[in-house]
């Protein structure tokens, strides 16, 4: 039989040592919930960064390789370019006749470029079966890039309507909202600038008479991730760039 000093020995705990033992391991729970969380909540910011970085890059690789095919025409006929609509129509028909002088870029702005290339090698620019009439317009208020072949329906390029359903796209142009400068006019978002071959610009800012001395093209995307960073609440911003040389425009 146990004694009573064996009784008293053998006694649990008590009701405050229980209530303080559970209070310490909620808490310990709780910080490893929340450090769970933000971890989670990390990982999906550093996705959704590296998924609009990897559109981004694309995007810009493809705008440089078209851009950099201007005036391709490997049969130096005289007269192959055409002359597209101001807004591509939905016929998919390019006017013959173009500015001759400007040769494969038709138009050249801070936020809209055409040009034109012989892929086919046929002499004939605008074939159903071949993109040789491309062209990019930026959309300052819906915040995307379109582009459209053949003077054929714009397509999204980079981005996509601001009333189309959350998450069709993974980034924003942003150009018009950080004040990238149009030459010497404050404000407008210039996507484009062009240069002559000694380097001076010739427009946005001056004339577009110029566009046959154009020998080289600098890209700039300023751009924002659709949705927010989940750690800190914010959309995420990056500035992408690069210069292109439209060799074959300096060939007559």
């Amino acid at each position: 039989m146990r004694t009573m000093e064996n009784l008293q020995r053998a006694k649990g705990f008590t009701l405050v040592e229980l209530i303080l033992a559970l209070f310490v391991g909620g808490l310990l729970m709780s910080a490893i919930y929340f450090t769970m969380i933000s971890g989670q909540k990390s990982s999906v910011g550093v996705e959704r960064k590296v998924a609009a970085q990897q559109d981004v890059r694309a995007a810009l690789e493809i705008l440089a390789m078209e851009l950099s095919m201007a005036s391709y025409n490997p049969t130096y006929q005289m007269g192959p370019w055409v002359k597209g609509p101001s807004v591509p129509s939905a016929s998919g028909d390019c006017v013959v006749g173009g500015n001759p002088a400007n040769r494969g870029i038709q138009e050249a702005t801070g936020t809209s470029i055409t040009v034109e290339m012989d892929i086919g090698e046929n002499g004939t620019i605008g074939g159903a079966d071949e993109n040789e009439v491309i062209r990019y317009d930026y959309d300052a208020a819906e915040q995307h890039i379109t582009r459209s072949t053949n003077c054929g329906t714009t397509q999204p390029f980079l981005g996509a309507a601001s009333s189309a359903a959350v998450g069709t796209r993974t980034v924003r142009v942003i150009n018009s909202s950080v004040g990238i400068n149009n030459g010497p006019t404050e404000g407008v978002p210039a996507i484009f600038r062009y240069y002559e071959s000694n380097g001076n610009e010739l427009f946005p800012g001056t004339k577009a008479a110029d566009i046959p001395n154009i020998r080289r093209i600098d890209i700039a995307l300023a751009v924002e991730t659709e949705e927010e960073d989940p750690s800190t609440k914010a959309h995420r911003q990056m500035i992408y760039s690069t210069s292109v040389l439209v060799r074959n425009h300096a060939v007559d």
